[in-house]
């Protein structure tokens, strides 16, 4: 009797840890073939502006459940959605400011970004769509019960930029046991920063981006569940190194390529077991490879 209870405690306990661990992102079809997860890349970037909440509305109405995005800091500490480190390219900031060259996102308050047209740049339709803050764009993905690939970009520049968005993140309810299990990744091109995370918080999932030689790739176990490269520097080969090894959290580590727009190159990388594709254009991929 006392056997079997201790092997039911047991059995519990590890039940419990297990709703913490993040748990695979790959879906099997009816043959077993494991299919890929679908990122919208920056929300449907070919469809919206990338990284406004047009963006992720796009990306819902096609149906991707994974929505990623980019996240910097404002010269008075607001975190807000842009990939460039430059406020140029995506918004109008040179007619608004035209004294302010080169319009770096650090050298704006959160109002003066609220100003700018974030959506003509891409097609008249979206004029007046606005850069987000994070809070921002949670709520909206949040709306949808999507899940959130989360890059801290250029955190070089921004020094504290991984507890800054913890901190949103947790007021925001993304820190919970089933957003953490599930529905979050943070990750960066900076192995210094997904290791501040990681430390921070060690229950959130990482990912490392970037193409590190094989016989690099067990330094990362200790603080990335993921390394995410560009398609063009992938191979069948490095997919299965990666695969091959643990990462913090006990679970074999995993592969999210980007940026793949055309049915060919998704079918390509789907190939070679990827466990997410980040793409601009989600429908195109996955019709391509029935994510």
């Amino acid at each position: 009797m006392q056997a079997r209870a201790v092997a039911a405690t047991s059995t519990a306990l590890l039940g419990a840890v297990a709703l913490l661990l993040p748990s695979s992102p790959v879906h099997a079809a009816e043959d077993g073939t494991p299919r890929p997860e679908i990122v919208a890349h920056r929300g449907a970037s070919a469809y919206a502006p990338e990284n406004t909440l047009a963006a992720v509305d796009k990306a819902a109405a096609l149906g991707a459940e994974w929505v990623e995005n980019d996240v910097q800091r404002t010269r008075d500490g607001e975190l807000v959605v842009l990939h460039d480190d430059s406020l140029q390219r995506t918004t109008d900031v040179e007619e608004v400011f035209p004294d302010r060259a080169p319009w770096k996102v650090k050298d704006f308050t959160a109002a003066e970004i609220a100003r700018l047209d974030a959506g003509s740049w891409f097609d008249p339709a979206y004029a007046g769509a606005r850069v987000p803050t994070l809070e921002q764009f949670l709520h909206r993905v949040e709306h949808y019960d999507q899940k959130l690939l989360l890059e801290l970009k250029n955190p070089q520049l921004y020094p504290g930029i991984e507890a800054e968005t913890l901190k949103t993140l947790s007021n925001e309810g993304w820190l919970d046991r089933s957003h953490v299990r599930d529905r979050l990744i943070v990750q960066s091109f900076s192995a210094d920063s997904v290791r501040t995370v990681h430390d921070l918080k060690p229950a959130v999932k990482t990912g490392f981006l970037g193409t590190p030689p094989v016989a690099d790739l067990p330094s990362y176990t200790a603080f990335a569940d993921q390394i995410n490269p560009s398609h063009g520097s992938l191979s069948a080969s490095y997919v299965a190194a990666v695969q091959g090894l643990r990462g913090p959290h006990g679970k074999r580590m995993e592969v999210f390529t980007w940026t793949v727009n055309d049915a060919a190159t998704a079918r390509r990388v789907a190939g070679f077991r990827v466990d997410g594709i980040i793409t601009n254009t989600p429908d195109v991929v996955r019709d391509a490879v029935g994510g």
